[in-house]
């Protein structure tokens, strides 16, 4: 068999698994999309509008700033994305009344790059989230010193369990359930209920009074009212006394 030397060999295009194309390798490609399809010309209308739209989004692009970047790319950017040049100058609307724009909050913000939109999140975030982990702590410590407050004032913790449990009892059997409640929350109130229950003072009754008889709604209102149980303020406490005579004729007043 004769060897054919593979230097000087002609090449057919037409079986070339390139086809023909192996010369133009390394030659940029034109997309099919800017060639007229039925003679291949290029088209260059095609070609220039593509070009000039990209031209416009490029322009529109903000390069990111390197460690290495001067002072005037940093600002730039800044600027582009929305950042105020100083803290001073975001606009907060504060999402509640117990907060306030910090001024060294915002410093420390604005020093980190944040726009004005994730500022206003931040504070939102802590009225949706810290507000009220706030306000159960605060109730909780505010409970725990008004119980520390009726330990010290009944004698010990055993007199207290003795009296919070004979007072639970009397309340819940002669008290509306919101008056009850409202009552043992606070150090005035357990101590109001504790006369009450000293002095024999009558339980409100629940069931419907006949009609006309508007007295134990008005009364129940009173009851609950802090200038009564707290405050022991002669004109509610007279009311409520009134109140009790008139609804349960002969019955000891406050």
């Amino acid at each position: 068999m004769d060897e054919i030397n593979l230097l000087t060999e002609p090449v057919d295009e037409a079986e070339s698994p390139t086809g023909g194309q192996g010369r133009d390798r390394g030659k940029p490609q034109v997309p099919a999309k800017f060639r007229d399809p039925e003679t291949g010309e290029i088209r260059v209308e095609a070609l220039l509008k593509s070009y000039l739209e990209l031209e416009r989004k490029l322009a529109r692009m903000v390069e990111v700033p390197g460690a290495d970047a001067g002072e005037d790319a940093r600002i730039h950017f800044r600027r582009a994305v929305g950042i105020p040049d100083t803290p001073e100058e975001y606009e907060i609307t504060p999402p509640h009344e117990l907060i306030d724009a910090d001024p060294e909050v915002n410093r420390q913000l604005h020093e980190a790059g944040f726009t004005p939109a994730q500022v206003q999140l931040v504070y939102d975030l802590a009225g949706e989230r810290l507000l009220p982990a706030i306000d159960v702590m605060s109730s909780e410590f505010e409970a725990d010193r008004q119980l520390d407050r009726l330990i010290d004032h009944f004698g010990g913790e055993d007199k207290w369990r003795e009296v919070a449990a004979a007072l639970g009892t009397w309340g819940k059997s002669n008290l509306p359930p919101e008056v009850f409640e409202a009552l043992s929350t606070t150090f005035e109130g357990v101590l109001a209920m504790h006369r009450m229950m000293a002095g024999g003072e009558p339980g409100l009754v629940q069931d419907a009074m006949p009609a006309g008889a508007l007295g134990e709604n008005e009364l129940r209102r009173l009851m609950a009212d802090p200038r009564y149980w707290r405050d022991r303020d002669p004109g509610v406490v007279k009311q409520v006394s009134d109140g009790f005579r008139r609804l349960f004729p002969g019955s000891i007043g406050t």
